[in-house]
């Protein structure tokens, strides 16, 4: 009988899941004995890493997008339509279309959402660049302020452990506006504060989660002129007096409130029933060595709806997916997983306008932070413009 393996979610580790899959199955395609489909809620494949660039001008986002038919190994069906149920005992994904599709295997790869309405005042008042919808608002804003105050807030998960989406993301974006004002000639009349919260798994008085970065920030904030400050929770704010109000008891005023946002999984998820271990923010168990979803043998899961204390990232994705798709091959051909995700994460930080910097670390090494430099800036865009489709079609 065949096989069928589903796969919801569109987004970077769906597509490449998909494609990795078909390239190892292929003799299994071939003799129709292997089908692979996948589902996702749009024609569109986003680049989100793309936005950051359109909050400070630099892209006009369609550059970004794809159609998502053709990132897809031909062999690959693939269909839009929007999950909304998982019935785990009888094998299938309900759509909202009333569809259903059954699978002997299941990868999730239904990613993240923001939440900004978990803080209250936060949707009035602040401004993101997770999405190309906050990044265009914010160019505007930083387009037209001349003097004042911007503030930078960092939030993360309630689970302990859990970061938030692209967890270099809130430095890199500070150091990119940094150089942007400067191109402007506004940087001296406008003051950037960069604070992050007291978290579990922030090391004391720290700027980041992890402590080899976190010990070299103050001095390269310090060195632009970026104030800074740790142990600042945002708990709420006010949007008519422009106020943002911290858990620890401290309100600083601004201008532009530029905040990671709270995140939580997809409704998708979070409503599923998947799993008596899910929060409200719905975070998968996951297994960190098989990346299965605890529990169930033949779901699993990668990128951004995992519970595991790695950045929810492309340079996460880009490590998991060969687990993903070398595990379900081995479990179809001989029964039995084959292969362990040790935690790897490497990606290139746009640590400003024009200086790129490697990152590299896993569950047991924190990142050991490195010179950036033009180059690796250079090779950062060219991933963005061209290496990250070829990425997104497995064959990189």
């Amino acid at each position: 009988m065949k096989k069928k393996i589903l796969i919801v979610g569109g987004g970077t580790a769906g597509t490449m899941t998909a494609n990795n899959l078909a390239k190892k199955l292929m003799p299994e395609i071939d003799r129709d004995e292997v089908e692979i489909t996948l589902i996702s809620d749009s024609k569109y494949h986003y680049y989100k890493p793309g936005a950051m660039y359109v909050a400070f001008g630099k892209s006009e986002g369609y550059e970004f997008v794809r159609d998502q038919r053709a990132l897809l190994m031909s062999e690959i069906n693939f269909e839009v339509e929007k999950a909304t149920q998982i019935n785990t005992k009888s094998n299938f994904v309900k759509a909202q279309s009333g569809k259903k599709f059954e699978y002997d295997f299941l990868v999730l790869a239904t990613g993240c959402e923001v939440a900004p309405d978990r803080i209250p005042g936060l949707s009035e008042a602040g401004d993101w660049f997770y999405t190309y919808e906050g990044a265009t608002k914010l160019a505007k804003k930083f387009h037209d302020i001349k003097r004042g105050r911007i503030l930078v807030t960092v939030n993360f998960p309630k689970t302990p452990n859990i970061p938030h989406q692209c967890g270099i993301a809130p430095v890199e974006t500070t150091m990119m506006l940094h150089d942007f004002l400067t191109e402007r000639g506004v940087r001296d009349d406008i003051e950037i504060v960069y604070t992050y919260p007291t978290v579990a798994q922030a090391v004391t008085n720290g700027l980041f989660m992890q402590e080899p970065t976190s010990n070299v920030l103050p001095s390269i904030f310090d060195s632009l002129g970026i104030k800074h400050q740790s142990g600042f929770t945002l708990s709420k704010v006010d949007p008519k007096k422009k106020v943002a109000i911290s858990a620890e008891g401290e309100e600083i005023e601004f201008d532009i409130l530029m905040s990671t946002p709270p995140f939580t999984a997809t409704k998708f998820i979070r409503e599923s029933g998947i799993s008596e271990a899910l929060d409200d923010e719905g975070w998968l168990p996951t297994d960190k060595q098989t990346l299965k979803v605890k529990g169930l043998d033949n779901v699993y899961t990668l990128g951004d709806t995992v519970d595991l204390p790695v950045s929810k990232a492309g340079g996460t994705v880009h490590n998991q997916t060969d687990v993903v798709a070398d595990n379900i091959a081995s479990e179809l051909r001989h029964g039995y997983t084959s292969e362990s995700y040790d935690g790897l994460v490497i990606a290139i930080a746009q640590m400003g306008l024009s200086c790129g910097m490697p990152l590299w670390y896993n569950y047991d090494k924190d990142v050991a932070p490195t010179p950036c430099s033009k180059l690796g800036s250079f090779v950062r865009k060219g991933f963005n413009k061209g290496i990250y489709w070829a990425a997104a079609r497995g064959m990189v």
